[in-house]
């Protein structure tokens, strides 16, 4: 699902399983589509910004790209997790 409006949808169907977030979105995008995940308990994460994502999904820019697909949402999980760990563990300028 690419956009604001779709994703809205997918989570108001209980059919959406994680949300990808531009944080760059505008403020109207962004106070349409984070309360709605938030209040419908959907994990999102922050990612590239809405050029970069939507250049992903074949799309100029987007707000945010949602996942239907329970596998695909628990492996982008998995790799979101993954990739936070390290980064903590690496602390910053190499200190921990």
């Amino acid at each position: 699902m690419v956009g604001v409006e779709r994703v809205r949808d997918a989570a108001l169907a209980n059919k959406l399983r994680m949300a990808v977030v531009a944080p760059d979105a505008s403020s109207n995008s962004l106070d349409k589509i984070v309360p709605m995940l938030n209040a419908r308990r959907v994990f999102y994460v922050e990612g590239p910004g809405a050029v970069a994502l939507g250049n992903a999904v074949g799309k100029a820019s987007t707000a945010v790209v949602g996942v239907v697909d329970a596998k695909l949402a628990r492996g982008i999980r998995e790799i979101v997790a993954a990739g936070s760990v390290g980064a903590r563990d690496s602390g910053p300028a190499g200190t921990q």
